[in-house]
């Protein structure tokens, strides 16, 4: 246990834990030793809200959650765990009860909505040919050929399944905007975020990518986060360690 709160990143679809790289190294460089990235499987919403809390559960002492794209849907389902005490949305889904990322989309659609593609299997994809320009067009031609080839596939499924009670009615939420997102309408995401209520919302002149495009300023919204929490979550550390010398 740290004298810091865990921060466990979820990341979103097409595309896996290793998207958080830049953030992961700036915020180890910052000082926060505790670091966790969850590899959600991409199946259905209740399996990957599942595989989050487990992780929670894992870590002994405080969370601060923080969600990439579809991974702030799963932040809004599995956040309601004693052990998280903030949240933070990039550029991300905060679905409201009975609300799926699927039927946000349809409500207002990305540009980038026509390049999605699903297969026999089941499973949806971003034509690799697109992918750069729809999910990273501010980052170099080569990673976001590495991010096309590498993408994480889901299930198309998943994109209906809707929250059941959703964390940001009980816990504090940081926002960020993509000025420049493909993937989900800029719109969307204020809207989303306005009606949280959230301790502070930013936006920033990047792509769905913000995490890998944008680090340094992602991880400063992670920072506020982390001090605008800092009450709770010492109070729940001490008690920890208090517990632990009894």
């Amino acid at each position: 246990m740290t004298d810091k709160p865990a921060i466990l990143l979820v990341h979103g679809f097409w595309g896996g834990a290793a998207h958080w790289g830049k953030v992961i190294t700036e915020l180890r460089s910052r000082g926060y030793p505790d670091l966790h990235a969850v590899e959600l499987p991409l199946t259905s919403l209740a399996e990957d809200a599942e595989r989050t809390r487990k992780m929670i559960a894992q870590i002994d002492g405080p969370v601060i959650l923080v969600g990439h794209s579809y991974g702030g849907a799963v932040i809004t389902e599995a956040g309601n765990h004693d052990n998280v005490h903030g949240l933070v949305y990039i550029a991300a889904f905060a679905p409201d009860a009975g609300e799926s990322p699927g039927g946000i989309s349809q409500e207002k659609p990305p540009a980038a909505f026509e390049n999605l593609a699903p297969d026999s299997d089941g499973y949806l994809w971003i034509k690799q040919e697109k992918y750069h320009w729809s999910f990273c067009q501010d980052l170099s031609e080569d990673e976001g050929l590495v991010m096309g080839v590498t993408q994480r596939a889901p299930l198309a499924s998943t994109f209906g399944d809707a929250i059941t009670d959703p964390a940001w009615r009980n816990k504090p939420v940081w926002y960020q905007v993509s000025t420049d997102d493909r993937m989900i309408h800029p719109d969307n995401e204020r809207r989303m975020a306005g009606r949280m209520d959230p301790r502070k919302t930013i936006e920033l002149p990047a792509s769905h990518a913000s995490l890998a495009s944008q680090p340094q300023a992602v991880t400063d919204l992670i920072e506020e986060a982390v001090h605008g929490t800092k009450e709770s979550w010492v109070h729940r550390l001490t008690d920890a360690l208090r517990g632990k010398h009894d």
